[in-house]
């Protein structure tokens, strides 16, 4: 994957972020958090770099951009965090206020025809046969009509956290989920299994919220 693009605009757009939270969130120094953001560049570039290139129509590449970019900054801390630690790191260093705006856009076409289209195409690409950094899906809609399931049965996240030692952390990073949904305004998440934990699937769960 090329460096260049998206990937370099996510160092850009997260790295303060990311550094400002390894000093109030896990009780690192500001020299030493200054050390690890400056280190941990070209490591991420690097990780980066030896990922394959996405297919078109791939909505999964953030996904793998913010995983290879949580893995850099973790290779260059001294003391590894728990998992408890690093959930609310990575919660509080993602959620800055572009990630929440982004968040509330997309809750305003939840469930819409077009958010419905890209579930259904996103589960016909499969792209987690082809490639072990991204992720296959099946759309279940659920029969109510209260909303629908996207569940997973392959995961980039894993492949690459497992790749690097950090597979224990993973669901730190899948937290994040219940965040990103809050966030929108438009759904609650669900879940009862992840690949993460041992699970068959990754089963996330969109419910309507009721307006008002």
């Amino acid at each position: 994957m090329k460096y260049a693009g998206m990937p370099a605009a996510m160092w850009m757009l997260y790295k303060k972020s990311f550094h400002d939270h390894l000093v109030s969130d896990l009780g690192i120094s500001e020299n030493v958090a200054v050390k690890i953001t400056k280190q941990a560049k070209p490591e991420y570039r690097k990780i980066i770099e030896k990922l394959p290139e996405f297919e078109k129509g791939d909505r999964f590449k953030t996904n793998i951009v913010n995983c290879a970019l949580l893995i850099a900054f973790l290779l260059k801390m001294e003391q590894r965090p728990t998992v408890e630690q690093l959930t609310i790191f990575y919660e509080r260093a993602m959620t800055m206020p572009s990630t929440k705006m982004f968040c509330r856009k997309a809750g305003k076409t939840k469930f819409s025809e077009k958010d419905i289209a890209a579930q259904k195409a996103t589960a016909a690409l499969k792209a987690g046969d082809r490639n072990p950094y991204s992720w296959t899906m099946k759309y279940i809609p659920y029969e109510d009509g209260s909303g629908y399931e996207a569940r997973f049965f392959t995961c980039g996240i894993c492949t690459l956290m497992k790749e690097y030692g950090f597979f224990d952390l993973v669901p730190a990073m899948c937290h994040l989920d219940y965040v990103m949904s809050d966030l929108g305004g438009a759904s609650t998440f669900v879940r009862e299994y992840t690949l993460a934990s041992g699970g068959p699937y990754c089963d996330c769960g969109y419910k309507k919220r009721k307006k008002g």
